[in-house]
């Protein structure tokens, strides 16, 4: 008996339409695996490239329309400006206001003296914040208490280490001191854009002056500003956004009953001056005074 075979060509059957694959239909799978995907025309039997797209990056691809572009937030997620927005953006830190404009690489810099208070120091200056508000000025409590031996400079990150290592040189020699800060009085920063509430030293000065000279010498060797000419060293409690400093100093008498009553054999002022600090962005440096 003769077997007959089927040609390439299509052929019906009972179930439907079969066919073997053709020539064209072989070309299209190996172009497929080969990452080059096309189509049939079903009139003429070629195949035919789908279209080039072009992806949000600027990338012209083509094949499948599968293929997804890259967010617009991860391409955007390194630029400078982004950076800077939400550095900048006041709303985020209360309402203050830098005094510089941020870049990339650089790092807000101080040096100061701590003062690690404890609950009776905080309701003092709570207590203040009350009397302050009674006559409309609202006042937020500082995060911290500490006596300023430097204005916030700018460091580039390759100089924290040599600035700290300078800055750990001279003041190797100063020892312990005491300082105590009971009179009240009233500071504004240098743009007038944030008033404090704040407690002025009257014992300790001149240790202080002294610490500032050594610190200064450090400023001027990386060619940074130095303290100010007659500084007023104090220990800042609250503050606002704004130039609330006239209305705040007529208030200064009636608040400064407030620190008398509140003081307990005036242990609450009294600050012993064990470690000088460097804050340079996150980062914390202590340097104890022997």
């Amino acid at each position: 008996m003769l077997v007959n075979y089927s040609s390439s060509e299509d052929e019906e059957s009972d179930g439907g339409r079969k066919r073997r694959r053709s020539g064209d239909e072989a070309e299209e799978a190996a172009c497929s695996k080969r990452g080059k995907p096309g189509t049939r025309n079903d009139q003429t039997g070629d195949l035919k490239k789908q279209p080039s797209r072009t992806n949000e990056s600027g990338t012209t691809c083509q094949g499948s329309p599968h293929i997804l572009p890259v967010p617009t937030s991860i391409l955007e997620m390194f630029q400078e400006d982004s950076v800077e927005q939400a550095y900048s953006h006041s709303s985020r830190h209360g309402g203050r206001i830098r005094s510089f404009r941020h870049e990339r690489g650089n790092w807000a810099t101080y040096v100061y003296l701590p003062y690690l208070a404890e609950s009776d120091f905080e309701e003092l200056a709570d207590r203040l914040i009350s009397a302050a508000g009674a006559h409309g000025i609202s006042l937020t409590r500082m995060a911290d208490f500490h006596i300023s031996l430097s204005q916030t400079v700018v460091l580039r990150h390759h100089w924290i280490e040599p600035f700290v290592l300078s800055l750990k040189e001279a003041l190797a020699p100063f020892s312990r001191f005491l300082c105590v800060a009971d009179r009240l009085n009233v500071y504004a920063n240098q743009e007038k854009t944030r008033t404090f509430l704040g407690l002025e030293v009257t014992l300790g000065q001149d240790e202080l002056v002294h610490l500032v000279g050594a610190v200064d010498k450090t400023l001027e060797a990386f060619r940074l500003a130095t303290f100010y000419q007659d500084p007023s060293f104090h220990v800042s409690l609250a503050w606002c956004v704004g130039d609330y400093k006239e209305r705040l100093e007529g208030l200064c008498a009636q608040l400064q009953g407030i620190v008398h009553d509140s003081e307990d054999g005036g242990e609450l002022t009294r600050l012993w001056a064990e470690d000088i600090r460097c804050k340079s962005g996150n980062k914390v440096f202590s340097f104890q005074l022997h």
